[in-house]
């Protein structure tokens, strides 16, 4: 169980309060349990939506300069070729 270091007062609809009342009974856990799985699980779901954003930026990027597999490949053994040369 986390370490409990803040408490916090919520207003909740009956309808949320409901559900959270069920899924605390179907994990077996407290209430506060449950609203702290909840909240982490909308958290990672919360960053992988910004991850996806950013490959769409960078998807986006890739077809504006017109990079496509070969054109990165190309650039990848360039980059690969100055740095062996500029080994000491």
């Amino acid at each position: 169980m986390a370490k409990m270091t803040v408490r916090s007062t919520f207003a909740l609809d009956r309808e949320t309060v409901d559900s959270l009342d069920r899924l605390a009974r179907r994990w077996q856990v407290s209430k506060s349990e449950a609203l702290r799985r909840v909240v982490n699980v909308a958290s990672a779901v919360e960053e992988m939506d910004a991850s996806s954003d950013a490959l769409a930026a960078l998807d986006e990027l890739q077809q504006l300069l017109a990079l496509d597999e070969e054109r990165a490949e190309a650039w990848v053994q360039r980059i690969r070729a100055e740095r062996a040369t500029s080994q000491p």
